[in-house]
């Protein structure tokens, strides 16, 4: 097993793993940027490492400076959680040469995954569904673009190649504005990801958001955990995620989570990863794939009973998995709602002192938070401040019990997005499940 790894995180996830690390026997190193000082982790972890001032570029996107840190206290291996470096193929490639191990696919894995067309034409060949598109990039030929959006039929999408996060997208309704939306995406494409390669797919109207965690060691073995269903949203931006999805049937989940076996081990995957998915019609769409632990992993946990970080521990370790695809059995339902740090009705960030805090407990809730009484939020950092996940024997017991628990939680000192979460968990159509992605922002009054 690893003897010392170093996290290159902050927050809940940066808690969860060092969590992990404690049940394995492992040494843990926080690295943290000077508004960080009183993380939770930072003070629990067995040393600690400041990597620069509160802005991201200077800390936690310093690569230099986590490789410092990663030498001075002799770590083996570097963990980058997920967001800030974690999807980086430069990052994983100068953490392998300055003779650690990087916690994570490989760096050619990452880079290829990371150019949407790229994966996409490695999804096609591994036989995984995708949305009809225009199979690569868009040239400049205004007469060809539109040749290809005749072809997929209106409404399509124009989607940054280097494009993540619901950034670097543009729905497109009639050829008039297909010219300017690509321009467009174009030049913000290459304003926030230094590529201005762009694509074009079919808009789907209606779709759910559906993806497949998988996991994967170096020795060839990879198994799926099931799904999760992220249609919950806005602003692409996930806000409930459950597993497993409502209304798929065993065996349409069995067929889409070996498809994605096949396609790890054809394109040689490594740890963790997730297969995003558009369903609707019941039919999957290949969208993305990310190379990371995700936000939701905990419901995949919750519900097979499977450590995901601490795997992830024992790949980079070199160990085989510790389960076969025959002992994935889902049991029950689990919710997870994302706790932010935010106005619940205008969503502006509310960063502050909290004043009051109580964690809701109970039979099936699991709280992933680094917040405590007397911590001060940043405004420097996503809102994110916590995850509150229920499970119970069936979907109707995981939402009673989410009811209770946010009923139960105090954040006080600051707004917190709890009475949205409860509004959305009370909804009669939040209920019924099966809801797709702008379930939401019809629900606030917004356009999408």
């Amino acid at each position: 097993m690893l003897g010392k790894i170093l996290i290159a995180n902050r927050g809940e996830i940066a808690l969860r793993i060092l969590r992990a690390c404690r049940e394995l026997g492992i040494k843990a190193v926080a690295v943290h940027s000077e508004a960080d000082r009183d993380l939770k982790h930072v003070r629990l972890a067995d040393e600690s490492v400041c990597i620069g001032p509160a802005a991201s570029k200077e800390s936690y996107l310093n690569v230099p400076a986590i490789i410092s840190a990663a030498e001075v206290t002799d770590s083996v291996a570097i963990h980058p959680g997920y967001g800030f470096l974690s999807e980086n193929a430069d990052f994983a490639e100068k953490v392998i040469q300055s003779g650690f191990i990087f916690i994570g696919p490989r760096p050619d894995t990452i880079r290829m995954m990371g150019d949407k067309v790229a994966a996409i034409a490695a999804m096609k060949k591994a036989g995984i569904p995708c949305i009809p598109g225009s199979d690569g990039p868009l040239g400049e030929d205004h007469e060809t673009n539109i040749k290809i959006a005749r072809r997929i039929g209106f409404p399509v999408i124009i989607k940054a190649a280097g494009g993540g996060g619901g950034r670097g997208m543009r729905v497109v309704h009639s050829e008039a504005n297909l010219h300017s939306a690509i321009n467009l995406t174009r030049g913000e494409a290459a304003a926030a990801f230094g590529n201005d390669m762009v694509y074009m797919e079919k808009f789907l109207e209606n779709p759910r958001h559906i993806e497949f965690q998988v996991i994967a060691d170096s020795h060839g073995n990879v198994v799926h955990l099931g799904e999760r269903d992220c249609s919950t949203q806005r602003r692409h931006q996930k806000v409930i995620e459950e597993a497993p999805a409502p209304g798929i049937d065993e065996a349409k989940r069995q067929a889409m989570g070996m498809r994605c076996v096949k396609a790890c081990q054809e394109i040689g995957y490594l740890g963790a990863g997730t297969f995003e998915f558009l369903y609707q019609d019941g039919e999957f769409y290949f969208i993305e794939m990310n190379t990371r632990v995700q936000v939701e992993h905990p419901v995949t946990e919750m519900v097979t009973g499977f450590d995901i970080v601490k795997e992830q521990l024992r790949i980079a370790a070199g160990e085989t998995l510790s389960i076969r695809q025959e002992d994935v059995v889902m049991r029950g339902h689990a919710i997870e709602c994302r706790l932010n740090a935010e106005d619940p009705k205008n969503f502006m960030p509310s960063p502050g002192l909290i004043e009051q805090f109580h964690m809701p407990g109970g039979p099936g809730i699991r709280v992933e938070t680094h917040i405590y009484n007397g911590y001060k939020v940043p405004p420097y950092y996503d809102s994110m401040i916590g995850k509150l996940i229920a499970h119970g024997e069936d979907r109707a017991s995981a939402i009673a019990r989410m009811r209770t628990a946010l009923a139960e939680m105090v954040i006080g000192g600051i707004r917190c997005n709890i009475p949205l979460l409860l509004d959305i968990i009370n909804d009669a159509a939040f209920e019924a499940g099966g809801q797709n992605i702008h379930y939401l922002e019809q629900k606030l009054g917004l356009k999408h």
